[in-house]
């Protein structure tokens, strides 16, 4: 049987990987990961294949900030912020933990990430997709990423710019952090 999990690399990807949990620049101040090591099924990796494609074409790459989350992260990110529009309640279940949701933007041929008028993980109305009080640039590369990963099959998380994820993304199982294949994803002691 096929893993569940594929890792995603910038060798293999051809992105730019920064997991904001791996160090204490989230909205915790905390390292909720002890790696920097990204993994999405394998059916949101292909969607996410065809989202690098599509941004190549228009000139940007793609920076990934989170992609799968073990259950023990879910659970202290919920710890800090139990706030149900923004986190989900690990009693549920987040589809991060099911490897299906991928928290991402677009950087330009230099480098630097597009501006989306939040930074990633601002719980406030500003984040949401469609937030009128941005300046019409912004909203233009919130459009640019949307287009990118509806085209390659995910769909939004109307609150959170950067978030995507599969549809019915709760078809899929919860990934178990015991599991053979996510037990190199530890989280932190700080965590």
């Amino acid at each position: 049987m096929p893993s569940t999990l594929i890792q995603i690399t910038p060798e293999t990807h051809g992105v730019e990987i920064d997991l904001i949990y791996a160090s204490p620049n989230n909205f915790t101040g905390q390292v909720i990961y002890d790696h920097a090591l990204c993994y999405l099924h394998r059916e949101a990796e292909a969607c996410l294949r065809k989202a690098i494609a599509a941004a190549r074409q228009l000139g940007y790459s793609i920076r990934v900030l989170d992609a799968f989350r073990p259950q023990e992260a879910q659970e202290a990110l919920w710890a800090v912020a139990p706030n149900p529009d923004y986190i989900a309640d690990p009693a549920k279940g987040s589809n991060h933990t099911r490897g299906v949701a991928v928290d991402l933007t677009l950087i330009d041929p230099d480098g630097q990430a597009l501006d989306m008028g939040t930074p990633v993980d601002t719980m406030h109305p500003a984040s949401h997709h469609f937030h009128r009080d941005h300046p019409a640039q912004v909203q233009v590369n919130r459009m640019l990423l949307l287009t990118v990963m509806l085209e390659a099959g995910f769909v939004h998380h109307p609150k959170e710019w950067w978030h995507y994820q599969l549809p019915d993304a709760q078809r899929f199982p919860l990934i178990d952090s015991q599991s053979a294949e996510a037990r190199a994803l530890h989280v932190s002691p700080h965590g």
